[in-house]
């Protein structure tokens, strides 16, 4: 009777030797150790791969067999142990591509693509050398730097451009600064991004783009762009108070309501509040936050206004007039509320963004920026789609026929 073989790829057995070795390597205290122990595993993947490649174990018989070994080639890959020297087996009548290799994690291809492409370009600080250095990168070749490149922003590009086929009832948009350099200086560019939630419950980041500054027209053509790719069924836009965005929200969005975050508008107002009354005021501020529907909020606001409008001059008109845009939450499903009312959905992923791009400094160029920043956001939004779903559909359903 034939014995079936187990497929490696899944298993990954290490072999007697590999064991053995493994073993050594435990017992060492050599800063190379783990470079070691991650250069074992990847020939032991890689291996595992070929022998089903070729359908065949070395100097197995196998009715399976495909091919014939012819030899082996060295590869070098990046990784934060290290550069690896990996052994790519070849075949003698096939093409042969490990892809455990193209399994390494897309955002950190780009971010070495970015410390890669600061030193080519011949802007090098001692900063990026530490960088490189922690990441154990050794080798600089501009042909590999130039293909990884093109990979990842045909990627990116791909992601900024893909259709958007679901409807999104609410849609959040905010902006953060990244320093790069254009010529011969160094300015700070806006990374404009468009996070939704689609009409089946799943956060979604639909837009990025880097321009020069947050304005009317770039925050325009961005959200033009998304009517273009398919935008539809947004009835809440959540933003900060920005004139240039307020307008093309105006402008493009048609038909959505805007809520202005009330975190910033809470911050607005409280910047023009004494230290001594802060506390007081804040806790008036909360009292009408925390309300359920309009009638409840308009009472407390009529507490408030009887209580500072004297004595908080400032304050209160900077509360007067920002209010009723801080309160369009509460026209929405009450298991909303918390999610919509401000910009903190969008907030906790910008503060990953700048965790993730903080050791970069000044980009070497705003591409380069924008290619690392969204091979993060497709990582994001990859792993949306495999969490619980942020809001019911059901609920959902009931905002869009509103």
């Amino acid at each position: 009777m034939k014995r079936k073989r187990k497929d490696r790829m899944e298993s990954l057995n290490l072999t007697s030797e590999q064991r053995a070795a493994f073993a050594e390597l435990l017992g060492k205290k050599d800063v190379d150790v783990l470079r070691s122990m991650l250069s074992l595993v990847y020939d032991a993947a890689i291996q595992a791969q070929f022998d089903d490649h070729i359908g065949a174990e070395p100097h197995e018989r196998s009715e399976r067999r495909r091919d014939q070994r012819n030899g082996a080639r060295s590869r070098g890959l990046n990784t934060r142990a290290g550069s690896l020297d990996l052994e790519i087996p070849r075949a003698r009548n096939s093409n042969f591509k490990p892809t455990v290799i193209e399994h390494f994690k897309r955002s950190e291809r780009a971010l070495i693509s970015v410390i890669q492409e600061a030193f080519i370009g011949g802007i090098s600080t001692r900063k990026m050398e530490d960088v490189l250095a922690a990441m154990g990168v050794e080798r600089l070749l501009k042909s590999q730097i130039s293909e990884l490149c093109t990979e990842l922003d045909g990627r990116a590009e791909e992601f900024r451009n893909r259709p958007l086929t679901e409807k999104y009832p609410y849609l959040w948009l905010d902006a953060l600064y990244e320093k790069v350099r254009l010529d011969d200086h160094v300015v700070s560019n806006a990374v404009v991004i468009a996070y939704g939630v689609t009409a089946s419950g799943y956060r979604d980041v639909i837009g990025i783009d880097i321009v020069d500054t947050e304005s009317k027209e770039s925050w325009t053509g961005l959200l033009r762009g998304l009517r273009k790719r398919g935008l539809g069924g947004t009835k809440l836009v959540i933003s900060d108070a920005h004139e240039g965005l307020k307008a093309a929200i105006g402008t493009v969005m048609q038909g959505a309501a805007w809520q202005r975050c009330k975190v910033h508008f809470y911050r607005n107002v409280l910047a023009h509040v004494p230290q001594s009354r802060k506390l007081e005021f804040a806790a008036a501020l909360k009292a009408v936050f925390s309300q359920v529907s309009f009638e409840s909020a308009q009472r407390a606001i009529v507490d408030v206004r009887a209580r500072f409008s004297e004595s908080l001059v400032k304050a209160m008109a900077v509360f007067d007039a920002g209010i009723d845009d801080a309160l369009a939450f509460l026209a929405f499903p009450l298991e909303h509320h918390r999610k919509i009312s401000s910009n903190n959905p969008i907030e906790h992923l910008n503060k990953e963004i700048r965790r993730r791009t903080r050791s970069i400094g000044i980009f070497p160029s705003p591409e380069s920026a924008l290619r690392l920043i969204t091979m993060i956001l497709v990582e994001q939004s990859e792993d949306w789609m495999t969490e619980r779903r942020y809001m019911s559909p059901e609920s959902l359903e009931l905002v869009l026929q509103s």
